[in-house]
């Protein structure tokens, strides 16, 4: 009997915003920056200036809906 697989979008998108975020968590920790302070100064001021232009770590949180991010890491935490 073939069994049909879904496909969870949220689950998916998901993953890719935490995956983006990550990549710039590590940039900005390699480039000596606290990524706590940066990404919340991005998050508050909606300014990309917060993140570093470093392996197009502004590009790639960019790509992050903001309004998404925050509501990501609002679940996650509510979650825990």
């Amino acid at each position: 009997m073939d069994k049909t697989t879904y496909f969870d979008i949220a689950k998916f998108k998901s993953e890719v915003i935490i995956n983006k975020l990550n990549e710039v968590v590590s940039i900005l920790k390699e480039r000596g920056y606290n990524p706590i302070n940066q990404i919340v100064g991005y998050i508050i001021n909606n300014d990309p200036t917060y993140i570093t232009n470093y392996k197009n770590a502004r590009s790639k949180i960019k790509e992050i809906d903001i309004n998404e991010l925050v509501a990501l890491l609002l679940k996650n935490t509510l979650e825990k």
